[in-house]
């Protein structure tokens, strides 16, 4: 398994919502930014320090990646990001219901899951976050 992964700290995360920016236009389809598979969320209340960023756990155990019945998501040992093939997806949205923490979703506009692949190991949600509160150690 890779030795890197997605860190987030909660208390720098101002929600600015950058890291979805950066994922989307890192995502993009036909010059348009895709979907973000980030997703940063302001405390309700305003409250510094109380902001949430979700994004894809990678699970060691994914549940997504079980749930597959066209084998269409796989493992990248050297990142740890687990990829969707969209070749061998036959649209089913299994990996998205079998997700227990929302974080692979269906892409309407182009009718396919999508999920946190790390961006191949130099993920744009880190290099853009301005405060350092994703970290990807």
């Amino acid at each position: 398994m890779a030795n890197k992964m997605l860190h987030v700290t909660p208390r720098q995360c101002t929600a600015c919502r950058n890291c979805e920016m950066a994922c989307a236009f890192s995502h993009a389809v036909e010059g348009r930014p895709g979907t973000a598979r980030i997703r940063a969320f302001p405390d309700p209340q305003g409250r510094p320090g109380m902001n949430a960023v979700v994004v894809c756990l990678q699970c060691d155990d994914a549940a997504c990646l079980k749930a597959c019945p066209a084998r269409a998501l796989w493992r990248n040992l050297a990142t740890g990001a687990i990829y969707h093939v969209p070749d061998r997806c036959i649209h089913c949205a299994s990996c998205v219901a079998a997700c227990p923490f929302g974080n692979m979703r269906w892409d309407e506009r182009i009718s396919s899951p999508t999920k946190c692949d790390l961006c191949g190991g130099d993920p744009a949600c880190v290099r853009f976050c301005p405060t350092g509160a994703i970290r990807f150690e």
